[in-house]
């Protein structure tokens, strides 16, 4: 379903767009802001079902069952309009023709009419320009949805004439719960997800059904695991086939620092309950106790410095094994 009720989190910006259905206080332009699988669309989309709904209930929830929402569903609402756009930017030309030269056109059966304009950081600024005018001066039932997970590609113009909608990261239990009640992910797995997601549902169903992260995961373990055992030339044999999957390696450097504050949080409080990785819980206990305070300190921030250097385009081998040599150092205290 495309209903608010379906959301997981995001219960600000939900009340926020009912209040506003059921006081009939609808803004003629919506800015969502928030990175990819946050739930932008969904909520676009919950929130023009709602708006198009013959039968709302309470005034603000979609029925889900009438004409337009069964429309909605299945993406043939004739009132409900996706930008599209074939290049790799959304060009002058796409908003004049999917939104300037239709808009005058009233609304087939619904209240409103409604566009969708997904990814709205590729509109080129001759496009807002367009799109400007339009929001300036819309038709009264003209809603005009804009998703984008970067606020700073869009002119300050067209910033100050729409409602900014940001989404927030949803709480970690929310997300394991999801996991577990919807995809049927195991209680440890969907904790792993969870805690990986960072709040970001989306990025959470991803990890929770690909089968490159559990074996991502799997080989990042098995060298944790052993890494006090194997000589320094071993482990950077296992980098290699790591070093194979570039465009991954954060996804392997963030279950890195998942694994070390587990180290850490252990030493801390012995609280087996506190760790991510639940189920390696023998080799996070041994870990614990051979390693200091401080050499765990060490290695967390050799991870964190090893993903700046990446990203600053540094010799991936060099930041690697700098990285590798932190950890062999810190290995027994």
């Amino acid at each position: 379903m495309l209903d608010f009720k379906h959301i997981i989190g995001h219960e600000q910006i939900i009340q926020h767009l009912k209040e506003a259905i059921k006081s009939g206080k609808v803004s003629h332009a919506y800015i969502f802001s928030g990175e990819d699988g946050a739930g932008k669309t969904l909520l676009a989309n919950a929130f023009a079902m709602s708006l198009q709904c013959e039968d709302r209930k309470g005034q603000s929830d979609a029925c889900g069952k009438c004409r337009s929402c069964i429309q909605t569903v299945s993406g043939n609402h004739p009132d409900i309009i996706r930008v599209t756009h074939e290049k790799i930017s959304i060009g002058v030309d796409d908003v004049r023709i999917q939104i300037n030269n239709d808009i005058q056109v009233k609304p087939y059966s619904g209240p409103y009419k409604i566009y969708i304009i997904d990814e709205a950081e590729k509109l080129t600024e001759a496009a807002q320009n367009a799109l400007l005018k339009t929001i300036e001066e819309p038709p009264a039932y003209a809603v005009i949805i804009l998703l984008t997970n970067n606020l700073n590609t869009l002119l300050p113009t067209v910033l100050s004439r729409c409602i900014i909608l940001k989404l927030k990261a949803i709480d970690k239990e929310l997300i394991k719960q999801f996991l577990m009640s919807e995809y049927k992910v195991p209680d440890y797995q969907a904790e792993l997800n969870a805690v990986f997601a960072q709040g970001n549902v989306g990025k959470a169903i991803k990890y929770a059904s690909s089968d490159d992260f559990i074996e991502l995961k799997n080989e990042m373990l098995h060298l944790l695991k052993y890494i006090d055992e194997m000589e320094l030339y071993e482990i950077i044999d296992g980098l290699k086939r790591i070093s194979e999957k570039k465009d991954r390696i954060n996804d392997y450097l963030d279950l890195m620092t998942i694994w070390y504050r587990d180290v850490l949080m252990y030493k801390v409080t012995r609280d087996l309950n506190l760790l991510t990785y639940k189920d390696e819980y023998l080799d996070i206990t041994k870990q614990a106790n051979v390693r200091s305070y401080e050499g765990i300190e060490k290695i967390i921030e050799a991870i964190e410095k090893a993903k700046i250097r990446l990203n600053a385009n540094v010799n991936f081998d060099m930041a690697i094994e700098l990285m590798l040599l932190t950890i062999k150092e810190n290995s027994n205290g």
